[in-house]
């Protein structure tokens, strides 16, 4: 296909979806973003606007979900979020609907001390902890009204087959009895207080943009929706190095039982990305294998560390044959 298009989909493709119902977009430039998500596929628009076409029906429901709420909750929000531009329709062969957002500026963080290509470092981890804090808590404080429940709304212990299953199938990459304690403590802890609020469900390094070494815009809100508002503390294993992550929690004001579901989230997400995407998508797996090491590694509590995982760097060969997991991850 020769713009660095997946099978079906591609910048002729966008040309012809803009051409027929965005006319006044049609003769901008259009160029295929790298990225390593799942769920759509992204091409630069012009200088400031980017499309996004999803790869499966899934992603697909997400669209209408981002064009209703990202404006209601963009101006609550401290940071930019991807707010749309024009809601397309399926048309010229593409069977979902599909949408043009703004551009925004930044790069993905780095994961741990990375490889030079997985991501631009931070310079002052706890600023960056504090940041991500106070995006969270603002998320958390808009009205619930009439919002629709996360893609991750389910209880921690309803993921407890899926998760068990997925770490059987790592087994010789993982290791089990430390990855047992985090989710058993998990589990043990008590369920959240209060009502479901509002929460992003994907704070990972591919969902988040620095520039100038601040948090300058967080994307993708395909699980946004409802839910219990531990399921946003995995950030701080996604995102953070150990010794930013208190502030993080401070930030959040997370006891310690959300902090401990926090880690069972962050664990049973990693563990069914690792099983399921392995061989499909190296720097997701990468990733997840960072994740997993640091919440093996890091005690009890989520704070000290006994030992330090190691850079995301490539992939080990795959352990074992690539199962699917039992629930989406």
């Amino acid at each position: 296909m020769g713009d660095g298009a997946e099978p079906g989909v591609g910048a002729a493709l966008v040309r012809r979806l803009l051409a027929a119902q965005f006319p006044q977009w049609a003769e901008l430039p259009v160029a295929a973003v790298g990225t390593a998500g799942t769920s759509n596929a992204m091409y630069r628009l012009g200088a400031d606007m980017v499309v996004r076409l999803p790869r499966a029906a899934g992603a697909a429901a997400d669209v209408v979900k981002e064009h209703r709420w990202l404006p209601r909750l963009a101006p609550r929000l401290p940071v930019a979020v991807p707010v749309p531009l024009g809601l397309g329709t399926p048309a010229e062969g593409f069977a979902w609907d599909w949408s043009v957002h703004r551009w925004l500026p930044g790069a993905n963080p780095a994961v741990g001390r990375g490889a030079p290509d997985s991501g631009v470092a931070v310079e002052d981890p706890a600023l960056f902890a504090a940041e991500l804090g106070e995006f969270v808590t603002a998320l958390r404080r808009t009205d619930p009204a009439d919002g629709p429940p996360s893609y991750r709304s389910e209880p921690l212990p309803d993921r407890d087959a899926a998760t068990r299953d997925a770490l059987e199938a790592l087994r010789g990459c993982v290791d089990p009895v430390a990855a047992t304690a985090v989710w058993d403590a998990a589990l043990r802890a008590p369920g959240p207080a209060g009502p479901p609020v509002w929460i992003h469900a994907d704070l990972q390094p591919g969902n988040v943009l620095v520039d100038g070494g601040r948090l300058s815009a967080v994307i993708d809100f395909g699980c946004l929706g409802l839910g219990d508002p531990a399921v946003d503390l995995l950030a701080a294993w996604y995102l953070l190095p150990a010794g930013a992550r208190e502030v993080f929690r401070a930030a959040v004001a997370a006891d310690d039982a959300a902090w401990a579901r926090g880690r069972g989230w962050a664990l049973s997400v990693a563990l069914l990305e690792l099983r399921n995407y392995r061989e499909s998508n190296p720097r997701m797996a990468a990733i997840a294998r960072h994740v997993i090491g640091e919440l093996t590694s890091d005690g009890a509590g989520g704070g000290s560390t006994r030992l330090r995982a190691g850079p995301v760097t490539a992939p080990r060969p795959a352990c074992g044959p690539t199962r699917r997991p039992a629930v989406p991850s």
